[in-house]
């Protein structure tokens, strides 16, 4: 197979990139590790099989073997490069045995992890402002000294494309204020980056920003379905649980930061006066990562664009993100997922969810065919994607997708 052949200008997937992801076929069903570039996946268990590994006595073939990532993930960062810098040079040289290339479309994804903890970050100052007025109050004045975060729930964490089913829950009706029991008429969607803990952090120990990056594996993109009228009944005092918990979709590719590192950027917002000595990151220019984000919304057949933003927009990032989280000593396991929370733009268009784009449903989004979208529909999905590019690199996060099934009738 030619480099063309396999890598379309369109791909997300180009050497650049070499992302990570767990895949079965239907000839072959068990779960193993694999890598995508352009059009194909890359069997790794096959690709390894009587090669030796990066370090001594050790096993890769049985590491790309395993039904999830965290093998892989818990090996040293150098390991991990190294291996990536494998896979580069084989696959632009044709090193790579043609049997080892499985189409894409041939292939089903599974979770790239075995997530043993999901926590959800609130870090968009944008989007905190935007919020806070629609929900009767204004920002916290600790958001500005510690990123925001609850613990989210790692059993309903999906892959892309998997469907979401519209919940049912407790909600105050319409008009009169009463509890009522039923499906949530506002459905939300939230477009995030998730990342995965790879080293993980002992119960008991700490972790300063600077070091984050030790810790974390690679990005997915990441929606956090939302039901706003359940969140306005949980909210207080404790916060959101069937809101939120019904279901988390994810991209299936894992994207390095070996992949990103070009991509470092300094973030927009700066406030290190009200950063703690665990919370700082001096070296500002490459805090976080150029990734431009977008979500769109296919119904009855059309695709209407709903929202752009980008990373660089958190006012907290994820190296400061994953700090706070281990600074209580709490401990952090290789394949805790972590999501950044909703990141929403200064600018107009750069809304990330729909409670925000369109006040809890009081400006519809209106589109030039008269389509109008509040809150979404049965039968609705949400297409999140993220790209970054330099001028000379260009890599892509693939898609997150899911739609809406209707509430089960009982």
């Amino acid at each position: 197979m030619s480099r063309e052949t396999i890598i379309p200008p369109d791909s997300p997937f180009t050497l650049d990139n070499i992302p990570f992801g767990v895949i079965s076929t239907a000839s072959d069903p068990k779960r193993r590790c694999a890598t995508a570039l352009g059009h194909h996946a890359i069997d790794l268990s096959l690709l390894w099989k009587g090669r030796d590994g990066i370090e001594p006595n050790q096993n890769l073939c049985e590491i790309f073997s395993q039904p999830s990532l965290n093998a892989f993930a818990a090996l040293s960062s150098t390991t991990r490069s190294k291996v990536r810098e494998i896979l580069i040079h084989d696959l632009s040289t044709g090193c790579v045995p043609e049997k080892c290339f499985i189409p894409l479309s041939q292939v089903h994804m599974h979770l790239p992890m075995k997530i043993w903890g999901y926590s959800d970050f609130f870090c968009s100052l944008e989007h905190a402002q935007n919020c806070a007025p629609l929900a009767g109050g204004k920002v916290a004045r600790n958001f500005f000294y510690a990123p925001s975060v609850y613990n989210g729930r790692a059993s309903s964490v999906m892959p892309s494309p998997n469907p979401v089913r519209r919940p049912k829950g407790i909600k105050y009706a319409h008009g009169v204020g009463q509890p009522v029991f039923g499906p949530t008429i506002k459905m939300d969607f939230e477009l995030e980056i998730g990342y995965f803990v790879s080293k993980p952090i002992p119960l008991g120990e700490t972790i300063n920003a600077i070091d984050a990056p030790e810790h974390i594996f690679g990005f997915v993109l990441l929606n956090d379905w939302s039901s706003r009228d359940f969140q306005e009944f949980e909210m207080t005092p404790l916060g959101p649980f069937h809101s939120k918990g019904f279901g988390t979709s994810i991209s299936p590719w894992v994207i390095t930061l070996d992949a990103l590192k070009p991509f470092a950027c300094e973030p927009e917002h700066i406030h290190s006066a009200t950063e703690f000595d665990h919370q700082r990151y001096e070296e500002r220019a490459t805090a976080t990562f150029d990734i431009r984000l977008n979500a769109s919304l296919i119904r009855n057949g059309e695709r209407y664009n709903i929202t752009e933003s980008n990373l660089r927009s958190l006012y907290w990032t994820p190296y400061q993100q994953i700090a706070h989280h281990a600074s209580a000593g709490c401990g952090l396991e290789t394949g805790d997922l972590m999501g950044t929370g909703t990141i929403s733009g200064q600018h107009e268009g750069e809304l990330g969810c729909l409670f925000e784009a369109t006040k809890d449903g009081s400006c519809p989004l209106e589109f030039p065919n008269g389509t109008t979208v509040r809150y979404l529909e049965d039968a609705d999905e949400i297409v999140l994607e993220a790209w970054c590019d330099n001028g000379t690199r260009r890599i892509g996060f693939g898609e997150c997708r899911g739609k809406i099934l209707p509430s089960l009738q009982n």
